[in-house]
């Protein structure tokens, strides 16, 4: 999954987008409370942040990260929660938390938090493997940390 991804340098970039990783720097570390106080010191919309805020990361959130939060459909079968758990174990990742909805028409949503510091294999690995696995459907990396 890492293939979608490009490494840019960010000077030829348009200058909003510095402008969303300051906002979502300041919702991190507590300095404001709520997106329209982030976006209005950062200089940008509201729109502009939710536009992008999930697909701008530096660096450093994507390389040596500890945390990583995926969503996910999964078939309401008996097994298919186990076979991911069995996917995610066998990569050397750990769960720290399960978030799943009640299955309507037999697709459940699911999303996942991992902790990633003793992994075995890469995101990119896990995130192939368990797009390949029956059951379970529309995989994404919500975030990494």
């Amino acid at each position: 999954m890492l293939e979608n991804y490009l490494i840019v340098h960010k000077n030829i970039l348009p200058d909003y987008y510095d402008k969303v990783i300051a906002a979502r720097r300041l919702l991190e570390s507590g300095k404001v409370k709520e997106v329209s106080q982030a976006v209005k010191m950062a200089g940008i919309s509201r729109s502009t942040y939710y536009k992008y805020k999930d697909f701008i990361m530096e660096p450093g959130e994507i390389s040596g990260g500890r945390k990583a939060v995926f969503s996910m459909l999964l078939t309401h079968e008996p097994g298919i929660l186990s076979a991911l758990l069995n996917k995610i174990s066998s990569a050397g990742f750990s769960v720290l938390t399960i978030t799943q909805s009640p299955p309507i028409h037999d697709i459940a949503s699911v999303t996942l938090s991992l902790d990633l510091s003793s992994a075995t294999s890469s995101v990119s690995e896990l995130l192939s493997s368990m797009s390949e696995t029956e059951g379970i459907e529309n995989v994404k990396l919500i975030a990494i940390e």
